[in-house]
């Protein structure tokens, strides 16, 4: 046999190389082949040295064995090839003696015995090594088993306390609707006990409320068609009371998908449902009356007029006549007392089917009917409501008549919006009031329309004199002895955005109304006195020009008539003289000395004042002495009866009185509405001073009056 070169370590790591390349594939374990090479090492060397020994130790071999189960060489192909290595290679690389004769006979013997010994020290370590994991396993598998006891005795310790300590009602039901299993809310909510609740069928549960959707949806639950749903739904307890809860029911399934079970939970809303509705109550209906208010009135309203093509309504809108007067004079507690009265004669004249009445706010109630025939029954319905309120009440000792205006909006539903039928029915019943209430009047579109064009100017006029659509015409005024143009009357338009030019009479009650006709009425005396003072500058030659402005009555009162007057005219640079104001008989009709001062220091500055529409009021002429006027205006209805020829006698008797009456007290007499020249030639002849009207000029711009004042001078 020959030698392997190098020394005995270079042949045993020769040895443990082809051994770890032989074992390796077979082998489980993460180390590299040349780290798994230097784990064998040491089972190499004690190869090396079981083989050199004189005896055989067979623990040492055995340890081998040992040593390849520890290394993870459980594979019985390890144990083969390692054999083989031993068989092959043990006596060529570690056998030093081989050579000697008689020696490599031993050695294979010896290698034999070795090759016994690992595999019994290989089989003896696998033995113990898998009883040791069959025991781990074991001892694994009773604490798994164990752990699995504790855990399901955990678990349904915890699903107990929270099965019956929830707050909710819980129940568990088969698929064919027995109850199984309820928790202690449940039947607490019920109000009885378990054995009324447990082995009931969940069909039995039916409500006359119920939503139609309720049962198909727990059917379709059932049958397997859907995993969970949840509604609204009330139980009928046993003691006869409802029970309203929000109801949701899941289908449990076992571990192969196969429905099992129906799960109910159950959330108690019967007082939140009760305060709900009490709150809508409250919500919906005028604490003080009981009866439906602008809220439900409205959902009724809007739900009638879209009923569709055919159906009809009838609305009757009622406000007390002179209740603020019963407020002011005999408290609220009597006010509020007499209308809960008002309320229920109200509510007794509307008992028939489709009918409703409402209080809207304060005094004003509505009625509503439905029907085929509302064109009568409105009517007889109005009629009734005016005949409930014909008889007094009786308050503390007191019988209070009620009156009461009604506007009747009836016709057709789906052609107006509910916003308009009441704007409708609202406009209706101030006309009834304003011809004098205790009354019902029937809705005209053309009244309301002309109601809706004033509110709409109303509204418009603040923005309108902060936008400058106001202007000026002038008309001009003629002395009647030598027909001289004496001056002008301002009188103030608005060119509207959408209804074009607007003469006073369609905005002047209206800013009165609203009290915009004291900036209003500043403004047109600024750019009056402000005209007057330019054709004073362009035409001097014409002679002086005096410009007439109107005043209203809430301007007469306003503190500040003075001073804003003073300061126009000083800031304008015109003489008081230049300027004067007219001021209508009715607004000095029965005047007390505060209403008349003012103008009394405005005629002491030198200002005219002129008294406008003489002849229209009731009065006394004794009174001309004590105001502070310098002219007369003759009304326009003096100058009508003198178109006709010959004049009317009367009529010239009159003006006849009235001019000399006036020239009497030093009042120049001014007339309106000359529109002849008889007219003219009359009224010089009764002695009048000056005149206006169409047969001279009809109002137009500054510009024409220059043209006639100058046409005058130079003629």
């Amino acid at each position: 046999m020959s030698e392997e070169p190098g020394g005995p370590e270079d042949r045993l790591r020769r040895f443990a190389t082809i051994w770890s390349r032989a074992i390796y594939p077979v082998t489980a374990t993460s180390l590299t082949r040349p780290e798994f090479e230097d784990e064998l090492a040491p089972l190499a060397h004690i190869l090396r040295e079981a083989l050199a020994a004189h005896t055989l130790d067979a623990a040492r071999a055995r340890a081998v064995g040992a040593g390849l189960v520890e290394a993870h060489c459980t594979d019985p192909d390890a144990l083969s090839r390692t054999l083989d290595v031993v068989e092959a290679y043990l006596v060529l690389y570690c056998g030093e003696e081989a050579d000697t004769p008689g020696r490599e006979d031993d050695l294979r013997a010896r290698c034999s015995r070795i090759q016994h010994e690992v595999a019994a020290g290989f089989a003896a370590a696998l033995r113990e090594r898998t009883r040791v994991e069959q025991e781990a396993i074991s001892r694994a598998a009773l604490d798994a088993r164990s752990a699995v006891a504790e855990a399901l005795h955990a678990s349904e310790a915890r699903f107990r306390a929270v099965f019956h300590g929830a707050a909710i009602g819980i129940g568990i039901a088969s698929l064919d609707g027995t109850v199984l299993e309820v928790n202690d809310a449940l039947v607490r909510m019920f109000g009885g006990s378990e054995s009324v609740l447990r082995g009931r069928n969940t069909t039995e549960w039916t409500h006359p409320e119920d939503a139609p959707q309720v049962w198909h949806l727990y059917h379709e639950l059932v049958r397997g068609e859907r995993e969970h749903y949840r509604v609204e739904k009330a139980f009928q307890r046993p003691d006869g009371t409802a029970l309203w809860t929000n109801l949701t029911v899941s289908l449990l399934r076992d571990a192969d998908g196969v429905p099992q079970y129906q799960l109910a939970l159950m959330e108690d809303t019967t007082e939140r449902r009760l305060l709900n509705l009490r709150l809508r109550y409250e919500a919906t209906h005028d604490a003080l009356t009981g009866l439906p208010n602008r809220t439900l009135f409205f959902e009724r309203l809007e739900k009638v007029l879209g009923a569709g093509e055919g159906a009809r309504f009838g609305l009757c809108y009622l406000d007390l006549d002179g209740f603020k007067t019963v407020n002011d004079s005999l408290g609220h507690a009597v006010g509020d007392r007499l209308l809960v009265e008002v309320a229920d004669r109200l509510q007794a004249c509307a008992t028939a089917p489709g009918e409703m009445v409402a209080r809207l706010g304060g005094d004003e109630f509505v009625a509503l009917t439905t029907g085929p025939d509302t064109q009568t029954e409105v009517d007889d319905l109005a009629g009734r409501i005016m005949h409930a309120l014909a008889t007094p009440i009786r308050i503390d000792g007191r019988e209070l008549s009620v009156r009461g205006s009604i506007g009747i909006v009836e016709g057709p539903a789906a052609e107006r919006s509910p916003a308009e039928v009441l704007r409708s029915a609202d406009i209706t019943m101030y006309r009834a009031k304003s011809a004098g209430g205790n009354r019902f009047e029937l809705a005209d579109p053309e009244a309301d329309a002309r109601a809706i064009t004033r509110h709409g100017l109303t509204t418009a006029l603040p923005a309108a004199l902060d936008r400058g659509e106001f202007f000026i015409e002038y008309q001009p005024l003629v002395h009647l002895g030598d027909g001289s143009v004496r001056g002008a009357e301002a009188l103030v338009r608005w060119l509207h955005p959408q209804h074009g030019v607007l003469g006073p009479d369609r905005f002047i009650p209206l800013a009165e109304h609203t009290g915009l006709i004291v900036p209003l009425g500043r403004w047109v005396l600024e750019e009056s006195v402000r005209q007057a003072r330019a054709w004073q500058e362009r035409h001097a030659e014409a002679g002086p020009l005096r410009i007439n402005v109107n005043l209203s009555p809430m301007q007469l009162t306003h503190p500040g008539l003075v001073s804003d007057t003073v300061d126009i005219l000083e800031r304008a640079g015109l003489e008081p003289g230049a300027l004067c104001l007219e001021v209508t008989e009715s607004a000095l009709i029965g005047a007390d000395d505060d209403l008349l001062k003012p103008l009394r220091r405005l005629s002491e500055m030198g200002v005219d004042i002129a008294l406008d529409d003489f002849g229209t009021g009731y009065s006394n002429l004794a009174n001309l002495r004590r105001l502070p006027v310098n002219v007369l205006k003759l009304d326009r209805s003096f100058t009508q009866g003198m178109q006709q020829f010959p004049a009317d006698p009367v009529d010239l008797k009159i003006v006849e009185g009235i001019v000399s009456l006036a020239h009497s007290l030093d009042l120049a007499v001014t007339v309106e509405g000359v529109e002849t020249g008889a007219q003219a030639e009359q009224l010089r002849e009764l002695g009048c001073d000056t005149a206006q009207g169409w047969y001279y000029a009809r109002p137009g711009p500054p510009d024409r009056l220059h043209d006639l004042a100058l046409a005058d001078a130079t003629s």
